[in-house]
């Protein structure tokens, strides 16, 4: 199966190799992009190299599918999303994203995460779509309730980051939902 690269208007999802290593370090390296994460930040470039192999494991032995999000305009590599614990037989994922904060409060994560969403029930038929994320981070609550994301619950001690168990919330949309009112093109 070849890796399903996606398109919007402004940006291009694509597979995740050793070229986006620097990029995605630069990314992972920041604490107030890891803060949230439920990871400490990289230290070094070797760190990144592996989770970039990691990455393209994952796709391979079909668990996730995380893509690198490239704008088309200047072919900068800004941010990741993805499916995680992907199972196309309970027809159910996760989806998490980061994104460079130089970019944040740009529409970005919003325009991929509505491309992911509409190639997760419509191209693979999932029936679920879970998030999970840190009481306190309040953008990307936000986000998942703009696109339409119901609040299930507090899941306690759920993360584990900086030596300490965290608190989670976990939201989830469901095809039946977004069906009703499917986000516009992108």
């Amino acid at each position: 199966m070849s890796f399903p690269e996606l398109e919007t208007n402004r940006l291009e999802l694509v597979q995740i190799n050793e070229e986006h290593t620097q990029s995605y370090f630069e990314i992972m390296s920041k604490d107030e992009v890891t803060k949230y994460y439920g990871m400490d930040s990289l230290k070094s470039i070797d760190d990144a190299s592996k989770i970039v192999k990691s990455l393209q494991n994952t796709y391979e032995s079909k668990r996730g599918i995380r893509w690198g999000i490239v704008l088309k305009e200047t072919g900068d590599f800004v941010g990741t999303l993805g499916l995680n614990n992907l199972s196309t037989w309970s027809k159910k994922a996760e989806i998490g994203y980061e994104i460079h904060p130089s970019h944040w409060r740009k529409g970005i994560t919003t325009e991929a995460v509505k491309e992911v969403l509409r190639y997760s029930f419509a191209d693979l038929d999932l029936f679920r779509i879970g998030a999970v994320t840190y009481p306190q981070n309040e953008p990307s609550i936000q986000l998942l309730r703009r696109l339409g994301f119901a609040k299930e619950g507090l899941l306690r001690g759920y993360l584990y980051q900086n030596n300490q168990s965290h608190d989670a919330l976990i939201f989830s949309l469901l095809k039946r939902e977004w069906a009703k009112k499917p986000p516009t093109s992108v």
